[in-house]
């Protein structure tokens, strides 16, 4: 298990409680500098992972999986590649998916694209109309087709508890297994939220893990301090 810095348990006071033996901790939504509306470096993302004490992170930017692919082997801990994409009907993020997934098209063949890469279907901040989240109409769809494998019941950046309780009670409606994650857009919002599971390999020891895993963290969106800096390019020509 790792351990967090004392600067990030000053950040998130429940990453100073110890993980149980054979637990990790699994942030499943975070982004970097991929994503475009988030300016965090690879070092910086690697230094912040670190720091965390988390010990798995699901690297989801927005309509791109090139920077979790390129994190995979830098960081010291496990990388899940997903993407968080947007549908006609709003956003739907897959996880450990192989390649991308096109943005624009329709949330039922977003989710089942997501499963044909053997990947699992996460919905990121439900209910919560500041983070382009998909439609009521589409995440019933969705649910009652069986197409949602895992839904996001804590959001550190949701700042209203009645919206993450919502997304509780929707997956306990649905049977649906709970996530959480810190939607981290600044290197210090990691560790804010994730879930505490069994050990797993593979996405379907992981939804087994999450079944039975313990939600943990706050809300928590603050900017990131100033500094003058540069972002590298992320053009791959």
């Amino acid at each position: 298990m790792a351990t967090a810095s004392a600067e990030a348990i000053a950040r998130h006071p429940h990453l100073a409680v110890d993980v149980g033996d054979g637990r990790v901790r699994v942030d499943l939504h975070t982004h970097t500098m991929w994503s475009g509306d988030s300016t965090t470096t690879p070092d910086e993302f690697a230094a912040a992972a670190a720091g965390s004490g988390l010990d798995v992170v699901c690297i989801t930017d927005h309509n791109a999986v090139a920077g979790a692919v390129e994190l995979a082997d830098r960081l010291e801990c496990r990388v899940i590649v997903g993407e968080e994409l947007r549908t006609s009907a709003g956003e739907i993020i897959g996880l450990f998916l192989s390649e991308r997934i096109p943005t624009g098209i329709a949330h039922v063949e977003a989710a089942r694209r997501v499963r044909d890469q053997g990947g699992a279907v996460y919905i990121p901040h439900p209910f919560d109309p500041m983070r382009r989240c998909l439609s009521e109409a589409a995440l019933y769809e969705l649910a009652e087709n069986d197409l949602i494998d895992a839904i996001e019941v804590l959001n550190a950046k949701t700042s209203l508890d009645n919206l993450n309780r919502r997304a509780a009670e929707f997956a306990a409606e649905f049977g649906i297994v709970a996530g959480a994650g810190s939607d981290a857009h600044v290197p210090d919002a990691l560790g804010a939220a994730y879930v505490e599971v069994d050990d797993f390999d593979g996405p379907m020891e992981f939804l087994a893990a999450l079944a039975a895993g313990t939600v943990v963290g706050h809300h928590w969106d603050e900017p990131r301090p100033w500094s003058p800096r540069i972002v590298p390019s992320t053009r791959t020509e």
